[in-house]
């Protein structure tokens, strides 16, 4: 993964293209290449199964904000700590943790 200064995003926001959102991803991070592979090989299934742009729509729509999130190290940290508490299944830890 690329560094960048605290709070700042390691890199600039891409378009909402397949294309640019997977060299975004190979950038900051490449171990999610295979998911995003896989999840657009599924969009684009069900989008020609069902004539239906709907499915790809969701997909763009998902791995941009992905991005958005991952380039900004200060934010992924934060999302994966929130993912930590709610996959513990512990509710008392959650009411803390959305009292912070």
């Amino acid at each position: 993964m690329t560094t960048s200064a605290a709070g700042q995003p390691l890199i600039p926001q891409p378009p909402a293209t397949v294309a640019a959102l997977r060299q975004a991803i190979r950038q900051i991070a490449p171990a999610a290449l295979p998911a995003f592979t896989r999840e657009l090989d599924q969009a684009a299934d069900q989008s020609r199964q069902g004539s239906d742009l709907a499915p790809l729509q969701r997909f763009i729509a998902q791995w941009t904000l992905y991005v958005h999130i991952q380039r900004r190290p200060d934010l992924a940290a934060g999302l994966r700590h929130w993912e930590k508490i709610a996959e513990s299944g512990d509710a008392a830890q959650a009411r803390q943790a959305a009292h912070e």
